[in-house]
């Protein structure tokens, strides 16, 4: 028979229950599923071809186009954005868009080509538009230069 460590105690959680009027962390759910929405949904899709790349952000209450920064090297694409919604006269009630300053790195599937890197914006969507960087296959000399 197995001992209970919390001895004087055997029925701890039926008291922490009671206490806490049976559904004690559910109250706090909301909170967590709204911390786990901002983390883990990017609003963010990845669309691939063969030799190319779409990626479309969900970027809505974009000021000006100065606010989303776009970084690339080698297999990897960085978006940085402030996205703020503010509505005169109107106090904040639910949030249920992501405010603020927004992150993120995304690992491509491909090197990219730097010159043909395309970006829109519409409607609340960032449009990224890549080309993969396809190494060429032909043979070239290197030039050997004479140390004196």
């Amino acid at each position: 028979m197995k001992t209970n460590p919390f001895g004087a105690f055997p029925d701890w959680t039926k008291q922490w229950e009671q206490f806490f009027q049976h559904d004690f962390w559910g109250s706090f759910q909301p909170f967590f599923q709204h911390q786990q929405k901002s983390e883990n949904s990017s609003g963010l899709n990845i669309y691939k071809k063969e030799n190319e790349l779409l990626i479309v952000v969900c970027l809505p209450g974009l000021e000006s186009l100065e606010h989303v920064e776009l970084y690339t090297y080698y297999k990897t694409l960085e978006i940085k954005a402030t996205i703020n919604l503010q509505f005169e006269g109107f106090e904040l009630v639910e949030e249920g868009i992501f405010q603020g300053i927004w992150e993120k790195t995304i690992a491509l599937p491909f090197a990219v080509k730097e010159e043909r890197i395309e970006a829109t914006y519409h409607h609340g969507l960032l449009i990224i538009h890549l080309h993969r960087a396809i190494p060429e296959e032909r043979k070239r000399r290197i030039e050997i230069k004479k140390m004196e």
